[in-house]
């Protein structure tokens, strides 16, 4: 990608998974940005511009959100259907990225049009892996709508 850096938004709420997370792609070769948030209120008032996110040159539309499912103060899957249903966010990509494997976690996520479901590995070389790939293919593989390849 040409230009600004790919702007990932990261939901997490474990310290140790959002800094693994982080690490991995601030290494990646495509350039990428990460915006971090470990709680559903937080997040949403970015996403809706609410607060001290009203102002969208202080606060660029992600291209890409990672969300985890178990948030504190609003459900990861609430946030996802919050993003969904909105306009002006519903192309924007999220994939959950969670402990859980339950087939009521992934059966809601789909439900709700998460983009994708993954599950975090225990290792952490199996992690590390999971976050390059998850890189390459969104940030490097994969076409973003039209609307979504600027920050605005």
């Amino acid at each position: 990608m040409k230009g600004a850096p790919f702007l990932v938004m990261l939901v997490e709420d474990n310290p140790d998974h959002a800094e693994l997370v982080i690490r991995t792609l601030e290494s990646h070769p495509i350039p990428n940005q990460i915006k971090h948030f470990s709680d559903g209120i937080h997040v949403l008032d970015y996403l809706f511009r609410r607060g001290e996110y009203e102002k969208p040159e202080t606060s660029p539309r992600p291209q890409l959100i990672l969300l985890d499912l178990r948030l504190p103060r609003v459900d990861g899957l609430d946030v996802l259907f919050q993003i969904k249903e909105h306009p002006e966010l519903k192309n924007i990509p999220v994939i959950i990225l969670s402990t859980s494997e339950t087939k009521k976690d992934v059966k809601s996520a789909y439900e709700n049009h998460a983009n994708s479901f993954l599950v975090k590995p225990a290792g952490l070389e199996e992690f590390s892996k999971l976050m390059n790939d998850l890189g390459n293919f969104w940030l490097g593989w994969n076409t973003l709508p039209p609307d979504n390849k600027s920050q605005s």
